[in-house]
């Protein structure tokens, strides 16, 4: 929850030229009330831009909630589906999860889903079967060909906003485990195409290191993000 329409757009604008030259995706996922200006202010840059939620319904008595349909009219391609924010704070779960990944399929977005786990199940060492849990029940009723075309980011609840982030070898096993669940469900064409980030205080400083893992295909970046020259190394790494 973070930038108004206008700072957003000044912010944009400065981070294009910085990120102009890269080979790697560059999306920025922004508040509903960002969309109109951030999808204007990408146009002709290597830039794409999401949204940070939806709901799984068309249209209806939901108030104060964004159907997809809403987003593919603006022009938006990508979705943030299941945040560890939106789990802890809104009560989502990984039914509702799942329910918003497929509706995302139905209207051509391309989702974002986060997994992760909190500090007291990491010490409880079950890290891995949650997270190949919740992997399997975010994607379940989709296609192997879906499955090559969505984005997967391991978020280590603990390491969100604590400035804490795991190793790269922590998030490299995580990421090894989604991947290798993926293959375990769709088959290794999917497990190698799907696009496995890392997510949790991702900076200027760590990006190098985590995307040099074998499974670690980039980073689902908070706030790093919020600062054009940072975010542009990450993008850049």
């Amino acid at each position: 929850m973070n930038k108004t329409p206008a700072e957003t757009t000044a912010l944009i604008n400065e981070l294009k030229p910085l990120v102009a030259d890269s080979k790697n995706k560059c999306i920025v996922c922004v508040p509903y009330t960002s969309l109109a200006n951030a999808i204007e202010d990408c146009k002709g840059s290597n830039i794409e831009v999401g949204a940070q939620n939806m709901y799984f319904e068309e249209s209806g008595a939901y108030t104060g909630e964004i159907a997809p349909s809403m987003l593919t009219e603006m022009g938006v391609k990508y979705v943030i589906i299941g945040h560890s924010e939106r789990r802890q704070y809104f009560a989502e779960t990984d039914e509702t999860v799942n329910k918003k990944v497929i509706k995302a399929f139905e209207h051509g977005l391309t989702p974002i889903i986060c997994v992760g786990e909190s500090l007291e199940q990491r010490e409880q060492g079950i890290t891995v079967e949650l997270v190949s849990m919740q992997t399997k029940i975010a994607l379940l009723g989709l296609t192997a060909d879906q499955v090559k075309n969505t984005i997967i980011a391991y978020e280590p609840i603990w390491a969100i906003g604590t400035g804490k982030t795991a190793t790269s070898d922590q998030a490299q096993e995580v990421c090894k485990a989604i991947r290798d669940t993926v293959a375990d469900v769709f088959g290794k064409d999917a497990a190698d195409a799907v696009i496995v980030q890392y997510g949790g205080s991702v900076n200027a400083g760590n990006s190098a290191e985590l995307f040099a893992k074998e499974d670690i295909d980039g980073g689902l970046v908070g706030g790093a993000s919020l600062k054009a020259n940072d975010f542009s190394v990450i993008v850049n790494s």
